[in-house]
């Protein structure tokens, strides 16, 4: 197979691109990598595993294609609460009347439907509000016992089988992760997953049982859509790899007008801890059907960009939409634009970063000053772990970031964190060795040419994890690639 490179993406966020109908052949996947994606989102909560193996494939064909990781985010379905169902297949529930909840299995009428969720009756009290389908209709509770929850019903409609339920009063006591969730992970680390999102997520030890599970193959992001998770974010964040601004369900928890600063606040604390944030749902929703966004949709896609999100996310407009790489492309033009705006860089460090009182976060600091003092074209970064290059990104650079690892699960996890262009490489062994290198990539990735200097930032001794304590400035001359075969 002839490698087809192609070259670095011209932007610093990434384009995470859910695959789905519209986009599940390698076809489309290549398409949409092309348009700009730069990882894929597996969603678990539809369809069955034997499904995804070819998607997966597909992915990893496109690197041997192109030269480049690609990045592979699984989904996990995650407690989703729903009711039973109805005799007729739904009913009418009209405002003002009561509805009961209960653990009775028989199929539900007008007046009750069966709730088999058991915690939520240990966890509701009377005032509770309950939303179903989406928010759609709202429920009050005004009686609870152990087995049935009385409601009156505050905004009525219809409400049809296994319906999915939200109750954004309480903190419910479910486990993170379902039977399905651990067969889908197993299945996911099997398949090579880089990332594991895990939904709603309520409190940091909602992390613990996935973190077990992964055992250290795959990074694991935690969705934010719950209110409670609001109220313990920084640890959340602490315990997460990355977080998601997961704003389908977070706005039906919440209300309309919350979710703007819930946002805000979620970016903000993932760039200070110097973790990947993705924001997600709805950015480009009316693309589904229409081959062009609304102004108000762009607009909002660059609001993240301009806040410093590190991934912009498209859900059903590349899975199930009519023009799944025209949204890609959009994407990528909003963020093009975005980024070439004169005050794209005063915005984007409205943020304050504080660096760490350690060697590599006070190196990674320095490279943002020295590339500014020096005008340098790139920083190029050699990392085992990622952690250096996820230092660096907590900058923000004006520059792009070449990351050189000798691990491809590492370079592949790249694919979500800010202003990367990761390459899988041999590892050096000498200083001259890493200088060398360094050269050769920043010209053969287009990232700077002849009299560009460049900021290396490396560990001693090399293949070290955690060592970083060089930073280096070096000048090309335009000769490093001549003789040189790779």
């Amino acid at each position: 197979m002839l490698t087809q490179y192609l070259p670095a993406r011209g932007r610093k966020v990434r384009i995470l691109a859910t695959l789905g109908p519209s986009s599940a052949t390698p076809e489309m996947i290549g398409k949409l990598f092309r348009a700009g994606a730069d990882a894929f989102r597996i969603n678990m909560s539809h369809g069955a595993q034997a499904d995804r193996v070819e998607l997966f494939q597909a992915i990893r064909n496109l690197e041997k294609l192109h030269g480049r990781p690609a990045t592979i985010l699984v989904d996990l379905q995650g407690p989703k609460l729903r009711v039973g169902t109805f005799a007729e297949g739904q009913v009418d529930l009209v405002t003002g009347h009561n509805f009961q909840l209960d653990l009775d299995p028989t199929p539900g009428d007008v007046h009750r439907v069966c709730l088999p969720h058991r915690e939520v009756f240990e966890a509701l009290q009377v005032g509770s509000r309950l939303l179903l389908d989406d928010g759609k209709l709202v429920l009050r509770v005004t009686k609870i016992d152990a087995k049935a929850i009385t409601t009156r019903v505050e905004v009525g409609g219809v409400l049809s089988n296994k319906k999915g339920l939200n109750v954004p009063d309480v903190v419910v006591p479910l486990a993170a992760l379902t039977e399905k969730d651990r067969s889908d992970l197993a299945f996911a680390i099997d398949q090579g997953a880089d990332w594991i999102a895990l939904s709603f997520v309520q409190r940091p030890e909602d992390l613990a049982e996935a973190r077990r599970l992964i055992g250290g193959k795959a990074a694991l992001l935690a969705k934010i859509e719950k209110p409670a998770a609001l109220d313990r974010l920084d640890g959340i964040l602490e315990l997460a790899d990355a977080v998601m601004v997961a704003r389908g369900d977070l706005g039906v928890e919440l209300p309309p007008e919350a979710v703007p600063p819930a946002q805000k606040r979620i970016v903000e604390t993932a760039r200070i801890l110097g973790k990947p944030v993705v924001v997600a749902t709805q950015m480009l929703e009316s693309m589904i059907k229409a081959p062009t966004p609304t102004r108000a949709e762009v607009s909002d896609v660059a609001t993240a960009i301009y806040d410093g999100a590190d991934a912009v996310m498209l859900s059903a407009e590349s899975a199930a939409g009519d023009w799944p790489e025209e949204a890609v492309a959009m994407m990528d033009r909003i963020a093009l634009s975005v980024e070439s705006d004169r005050g794209y860089k005063a915005r984007l460090h409205f943020t304050q970063t504080n660096a760490d009182p350690t060697t590599a976060d006070a190196l990674s600091a320095a490279a943002f000053d020295i590339c500014k003092t020096v005008s340098a074209k790139a920083i190029i970064c050699y990392t085992t772990s990622g952690s250096t290059a996820r230092r660096i990104a907590r900058e923000r650079p004006d520059v792009p970031i070449l990351v050189l690892t000798p691990e491809m699960d590492t370079a592949r996890q790249m694919g979500l964190l800010w202003g990367t262009h990761p390459v899988h490489t041999r590892d050096v062994t000498s200083f001259e060795e890493m200088v060398a290198k360094a050269k050769r990539m920043a010209l053969r990735h287009g990232l700077a040419k002849g009299g560009d200097r460049v900021v290396v930032m490396a560990g001693v001794p090399f293949g070290t994890p955690g060592s970083t304590n060089v930073l280096h400035v070096v000048r090309l001359t335009g000769d490093e690639l001549k003789g040189y075969k790779s």
